[in-house]
């Protein structure tokens, strides 16, 4: 999970990198360019984050279907 958050942070940073440079661009193609550039990355890094909350998520309900047998079990056994 912790490469998946720096690959996010990464991300997220080369997105912000990139528009500043598109904002202080002198040339029109290299400020579409970069601004294009920025929102693809932003895209990309929205679609990590999900990716970490989907497997987040599918983590927590793995932990509570193993706490719920342990529970059940130790039930059956009394």
């Amino acid at each position: 999970m912790n490469d998946m958050e720096a690959q996010l942070e990464r991300l997220r940073t080369d997105a912000e990198d990139c528009a500043l440079i598109s904002k202080l661009a002198t040339n029109p193609h290299k400020r579409e360019l970069f601004a294009r550039l920025a929102d693809h990355l932003a895209v990309l890094a929205d679609e990590v984050e999900r990716a970490i909350g989907e497997r987040g998520g599918k983590r927590e309900a793995q932990g509570r279907r193993t706490a719920s047998m342990s529970t059940s079990a130790g039930q059956l056994s009394e």
